[in-house]
């Protein structure tokens, strides 16, 4: 899917919205807009030249649209996500994610087995003032972080629906995530309710890190005047992000701590500008949903991304009603293992009971499930997502564009690719081709798949085999190119049965399979009945006296 043909449309057409559907329109995807406000949401199509609508099932049911974005109220993020991702949409939500932190760990399990794209609209992490000032802590340059203080501060629109802290501080807890590469233990909140009665409009907030670093954020709609700011302090020095600044947006001031006659001394320096973009961090986030719209990958703020924060947010909210009082943050404990000769970049997940063995690297923005096992010299690509129980043999590399459902194998030094036509000097990273390998199916080893083809459940590709083509569910499949050569039981064994070549057809993937009448065949080893017709194998639960019954009585009709 190139972006040209990446069709969203967004719903929502407040101060935010406009903006997401200009940017949008800009990059060439904008193809609907819908609001409760028909008025407002035909105005707004006008201006754009694109449909428009005015209910959520209006626009769901438009086949045309890949992807929606949602710039609602945040008490409907929940219920439009979940409903756009059930009607096969992407789906890219303006923080927060949910307003409920189960609604959030459900939509996000949701995405997972509907294979959905779920992206926050976290946008601080696409902000090029937050990527270099990230650049700058991994390189130490700041030394170690002392603290951290954000104020967001406004006189301006008022919530009844969510207080300050959760229409206000996501942006800032996902920044100082993102910064620090590392979750709270603890967090303590503090709110003041001036205007109605249990919704705060100014909260304070602490965060406490195992890394001795703290955290300090000041939110409020009831300031006199605009302030953005976000600081962080080093021990060799500090930088000062100001988002309200036109120019100025990032500042580095070198101040020292010098101890004379063992007393503190501060020897200040001039502040240093730092060059960075002038592109617009929305640009940049509306593109980056494109892209992984595209390519089918893992987009950086994605929707664990999204529940980070709002784990935080309810531990906050919970710290306000007792007053204050600091509360720990449960850690998101996994027991997997890494060997140290990997390299694991983060952000990316690794499920319960994985296994990552020598020289191995898995790049940040990717996804591994339970009990995965990868061998020696494996290279997993940034936005890869693999399910759970899977198993990759030495030296495979997995492309950004791959997907692994479930139980699937790859043999020693089999071949992914994502380019059909690569170049060394053509920049080919917007022509990926998505490849999925549905759960069960095995690739053996140095097998080759060709990038744009999908490998159904439990087929089975043999050594050296090179797919070019979709290969149906059960299918054993040999040859340069790969040619499909019988049928696979679940289990792994071969099934008593051939394709006829005299009497095939395709089916829905291109493949040729057996077009004559209902075959049930058993599997020797055990034992499970499949039912072979003109659309394929599938498994199919009846007594084994059936089987031999149906098969005696085609027998003798044959003789006769």
């Amino acid at each position: 899917m190139s972006q040209a043909n990446t069709r969203v449309a967004v719903i929502g057409c407040g101060y935010w919205g406009r903006n997401l559907v200009r940017n949008f329109h800009e990059l060439g995807s904008l193809s609907a807009i819908c609001d409760v406000n028909s008025s407002v949401a035909k105005e707004l199509a006008s201006q754009y030249g694109v449909k428009s609508c005015s209910t959520l099932d209006e626009i769901l049911a438009l086949t045309d649209i890949h992807a929606i974005v949602i710039a609602a109220p945040a008490a409907q993020h929940y219920h439009i996500a979940k409903r756009a991702m059930v009607a096969g949409k992407d789906v890219f939500v303006e923080k927060p994610l949910a307003l409920r932190l189960d609604e959030g760990e459900e939509l996000v399990d949701l995405a997972s087995r509907l294979h959905r794209i779920i992206m926050v609209g976290h946008l601080l992490q696409y902000h090029p003032a937050i990527l270099e000032l990230r650049r700058l802590l991994q390189a130490g340059e700041l030394g170690r972080v002392n603290y951290v203080y954000s104020s967001r501060l406004n006189f301006g629109k008022l919530r009844t629906e969510e207080n300050i802290l959760w229409s206000f501080a996501p942006h800032d807890i996902s920044a100082i995530l993102y910064l620090l590469n590392e979750q709270p233990q603890s967090v303590s909140s503090e709110g003041a309710s001036y205007l109605n009665h249990s919704i705060s409009d100014v909260t304070l907030t602490n965060l406490d890190f195992a890394s001795g670093a703290k955290a300090h954020i000041f939110v409020s709609w009831l300031h006199p005047f605009k302030e953005q700011k976000l600081v962080v302090v080093g021990d060799r020095k500090m930088a000062v992000f100001n988002d309200t600044e036109p120019i100025r947006k990032l500042v580095l001031y070198p101040h020292q701590v010098d101890w004379v006659n063992r007393v503190p001394v501060a020897r200040k320096a001039e502040g240093v500008d730092v060059p960075i973009s002038a592109e617009e961090p929305l640009r940049t986030e509306c593109q980056h949903f494109i892209d992984s719209v595209r390519s089918r990958s893992t987009p950086r703020t994605d929707g664990q991304n999204g529940i980070a924060v709002l784990r935080i947010l309810h531990a906050c909210e919970e710290s306000i009603r007792k007053h204050g009082q600091p509360l720990a943050i449960r850690p998101v404990v996994s027991t997997f293992f890494v060997h140290p000769t990997a390299v694991i970049d983060q952000p990316c997940e690794l499920g319960e009971g994985s296994a990552v063995w020598h020289f191995s690297h898995i790049m940040s923005g990717s996804k591994l499930g339970s009990k995965c096992n990868l061998g020696q010299n494996v290279h997993i690509a940034s936005g890869v997502r693999i399910g759970n129980n899977v198993k990759i043999q030495n030296n495979v590399s997995v492309y950004t564009g791959v997907e692994l459902e479930d139980d699937v194998f790859c043999g020693p030094s089999m071949v992914f690719t994502n380019v059909v036509n690569p170049r060394s000097h053509v920049n080919r990273k917007n022509e990926y081709r998505r490849t999925i390998v549905r759960r069960g199916a095995t690739l053996g080893a140095n097998s080759t798949v060709v990038c744009g083809v999908e490998i159904g459940k439990y087929a089975f590709v043999a050594a050296g085999a090179v797919v070019t083509h979709n290969i149906p569910d059960h299918a054993l499949v040999m040859g340069v190119p790969a040619q499909q050569v019988g049928w696979m039981c679940q289990c792994g064994m071969r099934l008593p049965v051939t394709p006829k070549p005299q009497s095939r057809g395709r089916n829905g993937r291109g493949q040729h399979v057996s077009s004559s009448e209902h075959e049930l065949v058993t599997c020797r080893a055990c034992e499970t009945i499949y039912e072979l017709n003109g659309t394929g194998l599938r498994a199919y639960s009846v007594p084994r006296e059936r089987v031999n019954q149906v098969n005696d009585s085609r027998q003798v009709a044959v003789s006769a």
